[in-house]
């Protein structure tokens, strides 16, 4: 009978995940949820508010679905209903690990900072996406970058190593400044100063300053770095004299966390003089560009096409 009850469980959801399920199934899926939720035993005290708590879960799933349109009520109370028959087992839950509530941070068409409670200090690239904890607890401080680019400027603590999760990859430091840029077909590590250490499954490789770690196809590969990448795109204006078109679109790629698109790839070695501020917008600095080669720029979300 239980099997019975698990794999049609296990059916429902299938469906649900897939958005083919009816509005009689989905109530079912919901009810059975939020009565599984409504069992168990919650210590407000010692692991946070239920709702707070549920809400928090509910939406890093939506996250790591990438459907934050599709609403599944049901989701948050089998998610909260886990953790507490995990606890109940003796797993997961250490004292004050629950309390370390999730926030995210999201930006629009310009790179924002943003400090952490260690004080270490987070430059997110424009359309980026960073989820990390409103205050570090455990043995570790560990956040994620969900998409796009950012520059981590980590505050040094020997006993609590910091641990970044982008896409398949895990960045560990104790306490160092290095990049990230974080795509659909690859993820790089760039180290600036300090050590850095770079795990995927069974590959891992350690970097020092001018060198990355580059997880493309399944493999993890270190190579030194071209220059034009530890340009500081992040906390300042930008004057580049005489680079390559090529080393300009590089910055940008990474600045605004868009992908360029060239016509014709001849162009990139056009020398060009560009001056980015801070706050300036992809807009403004391609139209400065468009000023001096007459090139076209047209922006499709995340996509620049050169012509």
């Amino acid at each position: 009978m239980i099997k019975r009850i698990k794999h049609s469980l296990e059916h429902l959801l299938y469906k649900s995940s897939r958005n083919k399920t009816s509005e009689a199934e989905e109530n079912l899926l919901n009810d059975f949820a939020l009565s599984e939720y409504k069992k168990s035993n919650w210590d407000n005290v010692s692991m946070g508010n239920s709702n707070e708590v549920s809400k928090n879960i509910y939406e890093g799933i939506q996250l790591r679905m990438e459907k934050k349109n599709i609403f599944k009520p049901y989701l948050k109370y089998i998610a909260a209903a886990s953790i507490l028959f995990l606890v109940g087992l003796g797993f997961l839950f250490q004292p004050g690990v629950a309390n370390e509530k999730q926030l995210t941070f999201k930006t629009s068409d310009v790179p924002k900072s943003i400090q952490l409670s260690d004080g270490s200090e987070i430059y997110l690239a424009a359309n980026s996406l960073f989820q990390y904890p409103e205050k570090f607890i455990g043995e570790e401080r560990k956040v994620s970058l969900l998409k796009g680019n950012a520059f981590f400027e980590v505050s040094k603590d020997k006993k609590h190593p910091f641990v970044i999760q982008s896409g398949e990859i895990k960045t560990r430091v104790l306490g160092t400044s290095f990049h990230i840029q974080l795509s659909k077909s690859k993820c790089e590590v760039i180290v600036v100063t300090g050590k850095v250490n770079v795990t995927v499954k069974e590959q891992s490789v350690d970097l020092v300053p001018n060198e990355e770690a580059l997880f493309s196809g399944k493999k993890l590969t270190k190579l030194p770095v071209d220059n034009s990448l530890l340009i500081n795109w992040y906390a300042s204006d930008i004057t580049l004299n005489e680079a390559t078109l090529q080393q300009v679109i590089t910055i940008l790629q990474y600045k605004y966390g868009v992908t360029f698109r060239f016509e014709n790839k001849s162009v990139l070695t056009t020398p060009v003089t560009v001056f980015i501020e801070k706050k300036a917008s992809l807009e403004s600095v391609l139209k400065q560009i468009n000023y001096i080669t007459n090139l076209n720029f047209d922006v499709y979300d995340e996509i620049v096409k050169v012509n």
